[in-house]
């Protein structure tokens, strides 16, 4: 298997809701690649369309248009037959919220022997030391006894680790992981993040991280991609973003995210406003209302998306500047 192989790629991925307040464009014109082995980044504040892409991708929203092309095959064009045979077999997810993901009237011992029997074609007692297997893998203690607990009985950690076994059960090509530490303290974060980074390592698993925390990216993603208003804003790899964005969407992310070295006494900066409603975007740059930056030019007309370096891509009118600035 080549390493340096396109696992998927991306192109025009667009998902809009018909509302009673009209056409609401949660993905707009998304495109990426994504090699195996490789770690993409996306993140965005909360309705920035990172989760929408997420289940895009899955085929899970029936609305989505454009190419999704998983090791060169159109997910778009499949039959839906075909597409649960690669769901949860070759393309995995973790959801945001386990507790509302793992069916609470269930043991975990028959949700995780459901995708092994289903995808693997185990008996139920191979489906059973599978569990058991990789229950132990995302390192819960004495499993064979957790096994046959229900989720309600589990600490939100734990809880998290079983939704990890379950996507990793069949060894997936593709791992999307939508914020898989939310609603978590922060040692608990460090774990499950270095769980997810050490276990897709063994298996040559491509990942998907969706994330609002940049922070969470730093030591994780090779690529990011920041997203606002259903767009992709911002594009690179993980070292030149946090090196030299040309974003000030980006920016305004990174001024907000605290540092070590900060005043614990300060106001921590905050992005002025609100994000646009997605059912009435403005004719312009979406962000322009809360750009400290924004010119008239910026209300006015759509931002170009602008190759400011190899690989690098910025929506926006000043891409260009932005970037030449960060040399100084």
């Amino acid at each position: 298997m080549n390493s340096d192989a396109t696992i998927l790629s991306v192109r025009g991925l667009t998902t809009h809701f018909q509302t009673a307040e009209g056409v609401v464009k949660a993905v707009d014109d998304v495109s990426f690649d994504l090699k195996r082995g490789e770690t993409l980044g996306i993140v965005g504040e909360s309705g920035s369309g990172k989760s929408v892409t997420s289940l895009s991708l899955m085929r899970l929203v029936p609305q989505s248009t454009g190419e999704i092309v998983f090791d060169g095959v159109d997910v778009n064009r499949m039959s839906e037959n075909d597409v649960r045979r690669i769901r949860g077999r070759r393309m995995a997810m973790i959801f945001q919220d386990p507790m509302s993901s793992l069916n609470p009237y269930l043991k975990v011992s028959t949700q995780l022997a459901e995708i092994t029997k289903l995808h693997l074609g185990l008996d139920q007692k191979q489906a059973r030391e599978h569990a058991i297997k990789m229950l132990e893998t995302v390192g819960i203690p004495d499993a064979a006894s957790r096994l046959d607990s229900h989720p309600h009985e589990m600490s939100g950690g734990m809880r998290q680790r079983v939704m990890i076994a379950m996507a990793l059960s069949c060894e997936p090509e593709l791992l999307i992981a939508d914020e898989p530490t939310t609603a978590l303290d922060v040692t608990i974060q460090a774990q499950i993040l270095e769980l997810i980074g050490d276990l897709t390592a063994k298996m040559n698993t491509s990942v998907i991280l969706i994330t609002h925390d940049l922070g969470v990216l730093a030591g994780m993603a090779d690529k990011v991609i920041v997203m606002y208003a259903g767009r992709v804003f911002e594009q690179a790899s993980a070292v030149e973003l946090f090196a030299r964005s040309a974003n000030p969407y980006t920016l305004g992310l990174l001024k907000s995210t605290p540092g070590i070295a900060d005043d614990t006494d300060g106001d921590l900066y905050q992005i002025p406003g609100m994000p646009p409603d997605a059912a009435n975007l403005p004719r312009g740059c979406p962000f322009a209302e809360r750009c400290e930056r924004a010119a008239d030019i910026c209300r006015d007309q759509p931002p170009p998306f602008v190759d400011v370096s190899e690989g690098h891509f910025s929506l926006c009118h000043f891409a260009s500047e932005i970037y030449a600035e960060a040399k100084h």
